[in-house]
């Protein structure tokens, strides 16, 4: 594989949790496995008062502690490719000293006039920062071989008038192709191996449809609470903190047509497709559709009101109008303190018309396609088989390929993927603001209605359990209504 261009990664944020244990380790593995450009440097921006040296042991410590490597010492070919500036990042005229040190660095290290910055920062920096960027003449190249992209971290906006405003500031200081809106759930092997499996079988896609598909699942639960999130995921919640973002993007892998070349672009509008087919859920069946639930307990976390009906589950089933899947019910689930952490998808087929063996499987549960895209990534598919001796009795079993048997080949982490796409340029598996724009559009009305009800409609369920008893009515009350809400 050839490696992306020269080039100068600028991460804001840098003393933070999300540079010390993602994006550094994720960095280091890159330059292991001889990925990162030859001429390549990381300039680590934060408030917190660093030298450069203070930086780089910081940096070894979390890399060996994350795991990435048994040695007890970094390589000295990795650490001198670190260095870091303190400043003032909500202070415009600081941006000259940010200015400065980028071009000390790319005149010490020969670097070219290529800049990938990085937004490792809380929300409310995803404005502040490319404005300053702006003032500061910094957000466009001074030579014609020049670039400069933007990395933003989720969550982008809280609601789809956010989104608009945080896109179209974004879209006034950097072009649309070089912003890149981060996802790490679509930086999986897994994730990536949807569009492989449906696009180069020839064997999946007579299949892929309703006529042959009876409902499709699409699951993430987590065994932990909300740890030391409080503030946030309060303000958050399941919906907008894993829905609106991770699920939907894996359920238009799914649902998208084939595009016509495996380009970013073409790939991008065909999930836009997908997110504007949706039926909208209107307020009459959102209770019917949408389930939200909250662990027992939450109330109690440190920084979660006391009087807090934020979601930490969510059921929804829904529906998407287009040739493919009218009235096929596509299911999401997700939630917190769980009975196991898993992340899944299952295309449920439909049963054969006629039961002709005994012991013979009826119901979606027979034939299955499950993608587990963690832990234990693999992909299994489900079908009936005979007994062995007289007659003919079917038992059920799955055929499995399991990445681990893969023994040779190290699964890249999703952050090392992603940030080499970033570097390379290549923005498909990254979110496009009109799609952004339209999953937001499908959400909204659900988070509207909830703030309107508050406390109605609020299950409560105990830690360990897969979400409330609720949640069976999903797959009930909406039977044989696939058009009424059309």
């Amino acid at each position: 594989m050839k490696e992306p261009e020269d080039q100068l990664l600028v991460i804001f944020g840098a003393s933070g949790d999300l540079t010390l244990r993602k994006l550094l380790p994720a960095l280091y593995e890159l330059h292991v496995s001889d990925m990162l450009p030859d001429k390549f440097a990381i300039l680590g921006a934060a408030r917190t008062v660093y030298t450069d040296e203070q930086f780089r042991e910081i940096s070894a410590e979390y890399i060996i502690q994350e795991k990435k490597t048994c040695s007890e010492k970094i390589p000295d070919a990795f650490l001198n490719r670190l260095f870091y500036v303190s400043f003032d990042s909500e202070s415009s005229p600081e941006y000259r000293k940010l200015n400065n040190r980028i071009g000390e660095i790319q005149q010490k290290r020969d670097l070219p006039d290529r800049i990938l910055f990085y937004l490792a920062t809380p929300p409310v920096m995803y404005e502040l920062i490319p404005r300053y960027l702006y003032e500061n003449d910094m957000n466009k190249p001074q030579s014609p071989e020049g670039w400069r992209r933007l990395i933003v971290e989720k969550p982008f906006g809280s609601n789809l008038e956010s989104a608009e405003h945080l896109s179209t500031h974004l879209r006034n200081i950097f072009n649309e192709k070089d912003i890149y809106r981060i996802d790490h759930y679509l930086g999986k092997e897994t994730v990536q191996n949807i569009l492989v499996l449906r696009f180069s079988n020839g064997i999946f896609e007579p299949l892929w449809n309703r006529n042959y598909i009876d409902s499709v699942e699409i699951s993430a639960s987590e065994t932990l609470g909300i740890e030391n999130r409080g503030k946030y995921y309060d303000n958050a919640g399941a919906l907008r903190d894993m829905i609106q973002n991770h699920l939907m993007q894996l359920m238009a892998f799914v649902a998208m047509e084939s595009p016509s070349v495996f380009e970013p672009e073409p790939i991008r509008d065909e999930i836009v497709k997908v997110f504007r087919a949706i039926r909208p859920i209107t307020e009459p069946f959102i209770d019917r559709q949408v389930i939200r639930a909250q662990y027992e307990g939450y109330r109690n976390e440190k920084s979660v009101e006391a009087d807090s009906t934020t979601e930490t589950w969510v059921g929804m089933q829904f529906f998407i109008d287009n040739w493919r899947w009218s009235g096929v019910p596509f299911y999401f689930y997700t939630g917190k303190k769980q009975s196991e952490k898993k992340s899944e998808i299952i295309i449920h087929f439909k049963s054969t018309p006629h039961q002709l063996f005994a012991g013979q499987c009826s119901g979606t549960s027979c034939n299955q396609l499950s993608i587990r895209v963690q832990p234990n990534e693999c992909i299994s598919l489900r079908f009936g088989l005979k007994i062995p001796g007289a007659g003919f009795q079917v038992k059920q079993v799955s055929m499995d390929f399991n990445y681990s048997s893969l023994s040779d080949i190290k699964l890249p982490d999703a952050y090392e993927r992603l940030l080499l796409d970033a570097m390379f340029g290549d923005s498909t598996l990254y979110t496009r603001s009109d799609a952004l724009e339209a999953s937001w559009k499908f959400i909204d009305p659900i988070l509207n209605y909830w703030e309107e009800k508050r406390d109605e409609n609020l299950y409560i369920y105990p830690a360990g359990y897969d979400g409330p008893a609720e949640k069976f009515l999903l797959r009930t009350q909406m039977q044989g209504s696939n058009c009424s809400s059309i």
